[in-house]
């Protein structure tokens, strides 16, 4: 059956997307993986790559790509959920630090690996520039450049003055910015696509349109047989919630997006972005944008709301107000866009831990293992915990096993309303405090009271 894509990227794949083979019996593997986003294939492909002889099965609800993995913004960025501070205070400061250097080294790792599995996924290293578009905003530049010289990261965060930052960035109001080369922008659902074949080329048994029912020790019931396993592997991220005894472990949290239609070569001139870097800025509701290899704008942003008990539905995709918020600050930005042709609008649910603390692990008794609560910041992560996963399946005492995000465990989402009730006050919430920035012209009371519901530290 061939599907309707549900954003920009899936749109631009070179073949149309089709379901095959639902699993239809019962099944014995060695590694049963639910999930075939980012996580499930990079831990495929990695264990593959160990051990060839390893049996390797994923079971998939729609498509391989359905989920964050094809619709993203396309950062393949070294950015963590948890602060460096935060990594120290639990786990000590050699840890935060090679937990930061991992990701970085992961940046360059996707890289390699997609040129390995030929992924024309229109990759450009260019970085990331944050720009701060006021005063409250340039102290918080400032700040940012500050703790990365006392972390001994000062040449991976350089503060760029407003002449450098517009050179990069050419945004409405820009008083400066930050700069990290640990950053590239890419087409997320040519590599998600690309690495499902790769896989499947190796070995490992695809099953899509399968859903998993439940998911136990050793075992995934499906609709259409059981899959029995040494080790079980759950990928499902924004859409744990769903899966049973699993309702408060992750909260999916919905980030929308559009596209403009290609821009002229004297639009770019003037908007800049000459080597594809990634951009956002210091407001405190995020957004996040990138220069395609094709000329369009793509920008993102956060602001949809929570949905009461977890739901993640296809008409969450959209939201007429989010949306034109949205344009209404790509403009607001870069006014030279007001004329530009949105071509695409889209959405996802993006999986969000009670601490904002991304994990990995595997739990010896059960077999069952895991890895997710990216807060958006997956396509490189992602990569890190296959990588991850590989070792822990295997056995293996590595660097990467004693990383501080390894068997690390959540609390728990609060039960309805708590829930709701808390996770749409910290949505609404930095809005109101962006809005009382642009008033006051001070750091806003309103995000440091509301830091604990949308991962301040």
């Amino acid at each position: 059956m061939t599907v309707r894509p549900p954003s920009l990227w899936l749109d631009g794949l070179d073949t149309p997307i089709s379901t095959a083979r639902p699993l239809a019996r019962d099944i014995n593997t060695d590694v049963a993986i639910v999930g075939a986003g980012y996580t499930g294939l990079w831990t495929a492909y990695y264990l593959k790559r160990a051990r060839p002889d390893m049996r390797v099965a994923i079971v998939e609800k729609e498509f391989a790509g359905f989920g964050a993995s094809g619709r993203n913004g396309g950062w393949a960025s070294a950015l963590l959920p948890t602060s460096l501070a935060t990594l120290a205070k639990e786990h000590g400061r050699h840890s935060a630090l090679a937990f930061d250097s991992a990701m970085r080294a992961s940046v360059d790792e996707l890289i390699a690996a997609a040129g390995d599995i030929a992924a024309d996924a229109h990759i450009a290293k260019g970085g990331t520039v944050v720009v701060a578009r006021t005063a409250v905003q340039w102290g918080r530049a400032q700040a940012q450049a500050r703790d990365a010289i006392e972390w001994g990261l000062g040449d991976r965060v350089s503060l760029l003055d407003q002449t450098a930052a517009r050179t990069r960035l050419n945004a409405a109001g820009t008083l400066g910015a930050t700069y990290t080369p640990d950053c590239a922008a890419i087409q997320p659902a040519r590599l998600v696509r690309a690495l499902a074949a790769a896989v499947t080329d190796m070995g490992v048994d695809l099953y899509e349109g399968t859903p998993a029912k439940t998911i136990g020790p050793h075992r995934v019931v499906t609709p259409g047989g059981e899959v029995t396993a040494a080790h079980v592997i759950r990928a499902t991220e924004g859409y744990t919630a769903g899966m049973p005894g699993f309702k408060r472990d992750v909260a999916p949290v919905y980030s929308l997006m559009i596209a403009t239609a290609p821009l002229s070569d004297a639009q770019w001139r003037d908007i800049g972005l000459a080597q594809r870097e990634t951009f956002s800025d210091y407001r405190h509701l995020i957004v996040y944008g990138q220069r395609t290899a094709d000329g369009r704008m793509v920008f993102g942003g956060r602001g949809a709301p929570y949905h009461f008990g977890s739901a993640t539905k296809p008409a969450f995709d959209t939201h007429e107000k989010v949306f034109a918020k949205l344009k209404a600050s790509l403009v607001e930005m870069f006014p030279m866009l007001a004329e530009a042709r949105i071509t695409h609008r889209w959405g996802g649910a993006l999986g969000i831990a009670r601490d904002w603390h991304a994990s990995v692990g595997l739990d010896a008794g059960t077999g069952i293992g895991w890895a997710g609560g990216y807060v958006g910041d997956g396509v490189t992560t992602t990569n890190l915990a296959g990588r991850t996963l590989r070792d822990l399946i295997l056995g293996e005492d590595t660097a990467l096993t004693r990383l501080p995000w390894v068997g690390h465990r959540s609390p728990r989402w609060e039960v309805e309303p708590l829930r709701w009730l808390g996770a749409n006050a910290g949505l609404a919430g930095m809005s109101v405090a962006d809005a009382e920035e642009r008033l006051t012209r001070r750091p806003s009371l309103a995000a440091r009271a509301l830091a604990p519901l949308v991962g301040g530290h």
